[in-house]
């Protein structure tokens, strides 16, 4: 095995809260310039843009993992993460089908723009994406984990959008591999804060919506190569610490 750095929370230019120079090159660009060697692509409700991003990454240095950051009916974001960019769509449309029927607004959230693999707009998503889902968080883990993906909470230290924050605490039996915290804070300050949350692996990400916050935050994972279903085992994995929160 070898340490792969990973940086599993990226939003492009669909997410409307994201910067416009969120683009397949430009991400990919500077998460090679920061020696990133494995990314996720992980915008609000949608995988939209998954195609574009595994197609420009193809044959390049970084590796793309196709995701999603769902928000619950408690406002909880989790992580949802997948084999390839048809599994992250299918699971798209099952998330489509539990939103609510409103359109985004362009002046209050921002653009939601669909991509090509050279970072040109081929489109836009009207449907609002900055809303909650009616999946309870049990609900949406379930559904991820009958899909072959792997879903956990995102950034938990956080005071709005985390299941600590929310909830006041994570269900002792909920199915999760891992956790993430934010670029805000490191391991040891969350397990001061947190001290249940040692039972679990942790995991640091950047929740980049701007170049220049790619991997302010990253994660350094033993694999054996840097695949999704390499992945899957280390999070796992409880017989040995194989994530480090660089």
């Amino acid at each position: 095995m070898r340490k792969f750095a990973v940086d599993l929370h990226l939003h492009t230019a669909l997410s409307p809260c994201a910067e416009e120079e969120m683009t397949p090159p430009a991400i990919l660009a500077q998460a090679a310039a920061n020696g990133l060697q494995i990314i996720a692509i992980t915008d609000h409700n949608t995988a939209g843009n998954t195609p574009a991003f595994f197609e420009a990454a193809s044959g390049g240095p970084v590796n793309v993992i196709p995701g999603m950051e769902v928000q619950t009916r408690e406002e909880v974001h989790l992580i949802c993460l997948f084999a390839g960019p048809d599994e992250a769509l299918a699971w798209q449309e099952v998330v489509y089908a539990h939103l609510p029927p409103l359109k985004n607004s362009v002046r209050v959230f921002g653009s939601q723009q669909i991509l090509n693999a050279a970072g040109e707009m081929i489109g836009t998503e009207d449907r609002l994406l900055l809303t909650s889902t009616d999946f309870s968080v049990e609900e949406a883990i379930a559904e991820v984990r009958a899909r072959n993906g792997i879903c956990y909470p995102a950034h938990v230290d956080r005071p709005a959008f985390s299941i600590i924050g929310n909830l006041g605490f994570i269900p002792p039996d909920l199915p999760i591999p891992v956790i993430e915290i934010s670029r805000n804070i490191n391991r040891a300050g969350v397990l001061a804060k947190f001290p249940a949350l040692g039972r679990y692996p942790i995991l640091g990400c950047s929740d980049a919506h701007r170049l220049a916050e790619i991997s302010r935050a990253r994660s350094l994972v033993s694999l054996e190569e840097p695949t999704f279903a390499a992945l899957v085992e280390a999070f796992w994995d409880r017989r040995q610490n194989r994530i480090e929160v660089d």
